[in-house]
Parts: C-alpha cells; sequence; structure tokens
C-alpha cells in the first residue's frame, strides 16, 4: 500500500520549530536589553549621588549577583574589614578617655539615667529632648546586634550631651551645672589630642569607599558592555536566521492561481487607507521597479511580482481585513462593503467633526 502524501503540516513543522526557538531567543534578549537600559540610566543617578553613608553597601547589595564585579567586591570588603579594625583601635583610644573622666570624683551624676519621679523633676522632659548618661553609651559600646556606634564621632556626641543636657536644666549656680562643666572642659581637651588620628581615618574611609565605588562601577561597566556586545552578536545571528528562513519560504511557495490572484486584488481594494500604504510597501520592499505613485491612480501587476511578495500581501490582507472586522463592527459597517463607496464614505464623512476632509484615496488597477 501506498505511503500517504505529505500533509501541509509536515511542510510547516520545520518553520514552526525555528520560528519558536527564535520566539525564545528574542524574549531572552528583550530581558537583556532591558537590563542593559535600566544599567545606563541608573549610571548618573549612582554617580551623581554625594551621600556617601551606606552608598557602598547598597551598590554591593545591588550588584553582586553580577559575575564581572566578583574581584572589586572582594576588594572592597577586605578595604572594608581594615577600616572597621582601625575604627575599632579608635574607639578602645576614645575608651581610655572615657574611663579617666568617668573615674573623675563629680562624674557619679551621669553614670545613670536622671531619675526623673524620684527627684520630683516634672519638667525634665519639656526641657531635654534626649536625655543620655555613661550607663547607656556603655551599652551602646558594647551592643552586637547592630544598634551601637558606628564610629567615634556618635560616641563623641553623646558625652558631650550629658555635660550639656547637665547644664541647661541645671542654672549655672547649681553644682551638678557646676561639675558637667568642668568635666566638658576636661573631656574636649582629651578630645583635642585624638581627633587628629580620627579626622586622619575619616579621610582615609572616603578615598577608599570612593575608590571602591569607582572600581565596581568600572567593573559593571565592563560586564554590561560585553553583555551589550553579545546581544548585537546574538541579533545578527538570528538576523542571518531569518534571511535562511525567507530563502527557504520562497522556496516553498506554490505560485498562486489565477483566481487567487484576482480573490487577493479584490481583497487589496477593500483596505483602509493605512493598510492600502502598508501593503503597497510591502510590494516595494522586494520589487525595486514598483515605485506607489504620488497620485490616485496605482497600476499594479501582480503576475509580475514573486510568489513570496504575493504569499506574503495575502496574507497581510487576510490579517488586516480581519482586523477592521472588529474595528468596524462596532460601527455598523459592513466590512465587505467598498471602502470607496459614497454610502461609506457619507457615513465617515459625516462621522467627522473635525471640518477636515479625507484623504483621497488610492485606485488600484490592474494592467
Amino acid at each position: 500500500m501506498d505511503a500517504d502524501p505529505p500533509q501541509l503540516d509536515d511542510h510547516l513543522e520545520p518553520f514552526r520549530v525555528s520560528v519558536n526557538q527564535i520566539l525564545t531567543t528574542v524574549n531572552k534578549l528583550e530581558k537583556q536589553v532591558t537590563e542593559v537600559e535600566q544599567f545606563y540610566e541608573s549610571t548618573d543617578n549612582v554617580q551623581g549621588n554625594n551621600s556617601k553613608g551606606g552608598s557602598l553597601a547598597k551598590e554591593k547589595g545591588r550588584e553582586k549577583h553580577i559575575t564581572g564585579t566578583k574581584k572589586p567586591l572582594q576588594d572592597a570588603s577586605h578595604t572594608e574589614a581594615s577600616s572597621a579594625k582601625r575604627m575599632q583601635e579608635l574607639m578602645r583610644q576614645f575608651s581610655t578617655i572615657l574611663r579617666q573622666i568617668t573615674q573623675h570624683k563629680w562624674a557619679w551624676p551621669f553614670m545613670d539615667p536622671v531619675d526623673v519621679e524620684g527627684l520630683g523633676l516634672h519638667d525634665y522632659y519639656e526641657i531635654i529632648d534626649k536625655p543620655m548618661d555613661f550607663g547607656t553609651i556603655k551599652s551602646k559600646m558594647e551592643a552586637k546586634d547592630g544598634t551601637g556606634y558606628n564610629n567615634v564621632r556618635e560616641i563623641y556626641a553623646d558625652v558631650r550631651l550629658i555635660f550639656k543636657n547637665a547644664m541647661k536644666y541645671n542654672n549655672e549656680k547649681n553644682d551638678v551645672h557646676v561639675m558637667a562643666k568642668t568635666l566638658l572642659e576636661k573631656f574636649e581637651e582629651k578630645w583635642l589630642q585624638l581627633l587628629p588620628k580620627v579626622a586622619e581615618e575619616e579621610k582615609r574611609q572616603l578615598e577608599e569607599e570612593a575608590q571602591a565605588q569607582l572600581d565596581i562601577q568600572l567593573a559593571l561597566e565592563t560586564t554590561y558592555a560585553n553583555k551589550a556586545k553579545d546581544i548585537s552578536t546574538e541579533l545578527c545571528e538570528i538576523d542571518m536566521h531569518l534571511k535562511s528562513l525567507k530563502e527557504m519560504v520562497i522556496q516553498q511557495c506554490r505560485k498562486l492561481s489565477t483566481q487567487e490572484k484576482k480573490m487577493l486584488m479584490s481583497a487589496l481594494g477593500k483596505l483602509s487607507l493605512e493598510n492600502l500604504y502598508r501593503a503597497l510597501d510591502i510590494i516595494a520592499e522586494t520589487n525595486p521597479m514598483f515605485q506607489p505613485s504620488s497620485t490616485e491612480d496605482v497600476v499594479l501587476d501582480l503576475d509580475a511580482q514573486s510568489d513570496y511578495t504575493l504569499w506574503r500581501l495575502k496574507a497581510f490582507v487576510k490579517d488586516s481585513l480581519e482586523e477592521q472586522v472588529k474595528v468596524n463592527a462596532g460601527a455598523g459597517i459592513n466590512p465587505n462593503d467598498n471602502p470607496d463607496d459614497k454610502k461609506n464614505k457619507k457615513r465617515r464623512d459625516s462621522g467627522d467633526s473635525s471640518g477636515k476632509t479625507n484623504p483621497k484615496r488610492k485606485k488600484l488597477s490592474t494592467l
């Protein structure tokens, strides 16, 4: 028994597979292009951010998944760890100053939080916005849960706050005011001795963080530049693949019958003005000899067009007319009517409230 002749679907299956592969690749490339675009759009914002606090951590957190930034991020982490050790040494030296101040015979009123209720200081919280004491400072310095101090200046500010609060609440003749003022002066003297080291370390941290951010940014730019290059290469490969498919389609296109050409010509006459121009552009793409005239009349010889062009036209006309059916259905227009029919023209003109006349429609004629 003879085998059944190959079905049309058998011929189309290789094309379906190829088109699906191309669509999958294009979808992937679209996501990559979006990612590259978002990076370059945000680059100016990152470079223009003058805030140093936490900016490096944010950059590291945002881009740690990018392979090209692995080494710069590692270097930044090492630099950050070294900086933290140096700051810990400064805090150790600052602790010596605190110990000297807290061991003074007049330091006892400031060691614990003010007993507002016990001392009957009913207006204390109305005058003092942020109470502070050495016990609270010590707890924050020893905290391991991320609630402690980040640098020496934060501790310095809280120590000054202890004495400033006492001087603000108590008048100048009060013993507590005198004790706070005396201890503040001693504290400031010792702080001035440590301040040059603190300033030097702060400057060094800013320089190191700026360099780390620059290294990460350069690595990111290199990564995304390479990604953009890879995308371009893949797009070229897709373009070549599409050209190959186009050649295969051209080779397998059967010739349209005379009746099919007549039906196509009739269908062209039912296109909207916009779709008609697009149809003429399809012909011009593959037939350099065909130049749509700027006048109303266009002479179209379907027999002079390639099979590939005719099949493209047929597919385009079919889709366009189906779309026109959907658009015209709500307006009560019969899609099978010729768009040049006077009744339809009158309906369109009467529905145009702008007062403008419709552009003249091209008239198609065959040789």
